[in-house]
């Protein structure tokens, strides 16, 4: 199976039957003209922690760790975590949480560790002002990982990445096919729809974490698509991009939460993939090396951005993003 094609197709059947979401093609052009080249930036360049320190083994293993588990930070109060004598939150919180796990010694990025994990530990591993949300859930995605990495990898993540032997689209396929929880598809009008988020971003981390170089040189990263979350859609309605229907903006704007896999929760991913996917296309015909994950990962950082008249991002509990 072809993921990266099947999320373009699935995801463009979406969008073209959405009854939620509205997509505004002049704003789309505004957001072309603007852009440039000093946007292409990925989370890494602002990361509380300096992937560099590690070796590449370990780096990898990182990035394995903190995919796992990055997704559904957001309540009230918001989990928040001290590193550093800084407060830090959401993804950039978890990435601090496995650093100051690292410093404090503690193997988290060994597998027979995660498979064998305990409450206790994990819970004084993401330590923070409250219990993170899906802390269970998280708990056992890591013990699954760590031992599909015992029983198929020889406990090295490293040996995926050879199996890919450098395609980015079969690193994705070995990733969505071994490791369950990374499975990210749902049912819309009766036909499959598939996002593959967490899995996407670790292939597009990989790619950027090692700058090309090592377990970074991968083929056809261009071919993988934006992260479906909910910063994304966020970001696109304060741009203009996206506009509601009046069932949905009601929703968003009191805090309801949206139920996974709901009609208007797929409507919000597909057409964020969709829309990211026309900006691409858009921006080559100035900006030739521009690929979906750096459209992704700008939109992501406009989102780190709060400004006054933000309406709130769409709230749903899931693994997913």
């Amino acid at each position: 199976m072809n993921y990266a094609k099947e999320i373009i197709e699935t995801c463009t059947f979406v969008a073209k039957n959405s009854q939620n979401i509205k997509i505004d093609y002049d704003k789309i052009n505004e957001f072309v003209n603007y852009f440039n080249h000093s946007y292409i930036k990925h989370w890494i360049d602002e990361s509380p922690f300096n992937l560099k320190k590690l070796n590449p083994r370990d780096r990898l293993h990182f990035l394995l760790v903190f995919n796992s588990i990055s997704f559904s930070y957001w309540g009230d109060p918001k989990w928040k975590i001290i590193y550093h004598s800084e407060e830090v939150d959401g993804a950039y919180g978890m990435i601090s949480a496995i650093a100051r796990a690292i410093e404090n010694k503690i193997p988290i990025l060994d597998a027979r560790f995660l498979s064998e994990m305990d409450e206790k530990v994990f819970s004084n591993i993401l330590e923070g002002n409250i219990q993170i949300p899906l802390f269970e859930e998280r708990l056992n995605i890591l013990r699954d990982v760590g031992t599909t990495l015992l029983k198929k990898f020889d406990g090295e993540f490293t040996n995926v990445l050879k199996k890919a032997n450098g395609d980015s689209r079969k690193l994705l396929g070995l990733i969505v096919e071994n490791f369950p929880s990374f499975e990210d598809s749902s049912i819309y009008n009766g036909r499959r729809v598939y996002f593959y988020k967490r899995a996407q971003l670790l292939v597009a981390d990989i790619f950027q974490a090692f700058k090309k170089h090592e377990f970074g040189k991968l083929t056809n990263v261009d071919k993988l698509t934006a992260c479906a979350d909910y910063k994304l859609p966020f970001v696109l309605r304060r741009l203009g991009i996206f506009s509601y229907s009046n069932y949905l903006a009601d929703k968003i704007d009191n805090q309801i939460q949206i139920d996974k896999d709901s009609e208007e929760e797929l409507e919000l991913r597909s057409n964020t993939i969709f829309v990211v996917e026309m900006i691409k296309q858009k921006l080559k015909n100035k900006i030739k090396k521009v690929d979906s994950i750096h459209v992704n990962d700008h939109i992501w950082f406009l989102g780190q951005n709060k400004l006054k008249n933000d309406k709130p991002y769409h709230l749903t509990r899931t693994t997913s993003y």
